[in-house]
């Protein structure tokens, strides 16, 4: 496994990390659908093992359940990979809801770096904050002073909506930004990524293979269990993504290589991005996933 280093940080990481979303499990309705923990577990182990040095995650994942099994799979390995998670959802309060005062991050880095069992965080992101709170700049005040007492190494936000990016590059200083970028959703190609590259900010894709479809796996009639997000998702809009995912799987034509491979190479080729994060839930996805760092750019 190659590695890449976050924008102007020192932090070298994995070229493909594992998204830990998934393995919070599907209890609250915000997730992947079902997991068992022990495979969420061994599919941890297997990327570490396959040269994965980046996890990400958040602790609004299953509230809690995902940073605490990263906590308990990485712990022997805690110098050798790089922790990223997030905050200002909060999940400790009915009903659950935005939260990003400089005492509710305080409380929420604390509880994550005790889930982690870690004196440190590598990497803290925003979740989602909204345009508001971004051009006001002051949250990220608290982040500095997080910084400063060393509970956290670097900063960074992770956000939909390039513009969202733009602005947190123009208000703040993060290290690094986290946001949607596959072969379906490509515009924060479009500025974010220029802008990003000329102020030394890191670019972590999310979503590479477009919540699953981009695997090939899915079409407009697949029904996702209660708790899974694409559960809730309208008939007309699982339909279109089929439809623009068998387009990129055509363009691959008689490929080697699977479209989940070619799909996370995609979103490596983009010289802004530093590290892709394929959500993971499983051992045969950790192999698969991180496979696609030998597959050739084909579309």
């Amino acid at each position: 496994m190659k590695k890449r280093t976050l924008g102007s940080t020192d932090l070298q990481v994995s070229e493909i990390g594992f998204g830990a979303w998934a393995i919070g499990g599907n209890a609250h309705g915000n997730s992947y659908g079902p997991t068992d923990n022990a495979e969420s577990i061994r599919a941890i182990e297997t990327a570490v093992s396959l040269g994965c040095t980046f996890f990400d995650t958040a602790d609004f994942y299953g509230h809690g359940q995902s940073e605490e099994l990263l906590g308990k799979a990485l712990k022997s390995y805690r110098k050798d990979i790089i922790i990223a998670t997030k905050g200002g959802r909060d999940f400790y309060h009915e009903p659950p809801g935005l939260n990003f005062s400089e005492e509710y991050l305080t409380f929420a880095v604390e509880q994550s770096l005790k889930r982690l069992d870690t004196d440190h965080i590598d990497l803290y992101q925003l979740h989602n904050p909204p345009f508001s709170l971004i051009e006001r700049g002051h949250v990220f005040d608290v982040l500095d002073k997080l910084k400063a007492q060393g509970k956290i190494r670097y900063y960074g936000i992770s956000i939909h909506d390039p513009q969202e990016g733009l602005l947190a590059l123009k208000f703040g200083k993060p290290a690094s930004i986290q946001v949607v970028y596959n072969y379906l959703k490509r515009e924060a190609a479009e500025e974010l990524f220029p802008r990003a590259i000329a102020q030394g900010v890191g670019i972590i894709a999310r979503e590479p293979l477009a919540n699953g479809f981009l695997t090939g796996k899915y079409t407009k009639e697949s029904i996702f269990p209660v708790g899974d997000i694409r559960h809730r998702w309208p008939a007309k809009y699982q339909t279109a993504l089929t439809h623009q995912a068998q387009d990129f799987i055509k363009k691959l034509g008689n490929s080697p290589f699977s479209p989940a491979k070619s799909a996370i190479r995609f979103a490596l080729s983009q010289p802004a991005v530093s590290v892709v994060i394929p959500g993971c839930k499983t051992v045969e996805q950790v192999e698969e996933n991180l496979s696609g760092v030998d597959v050739p750019a084909q579309v």
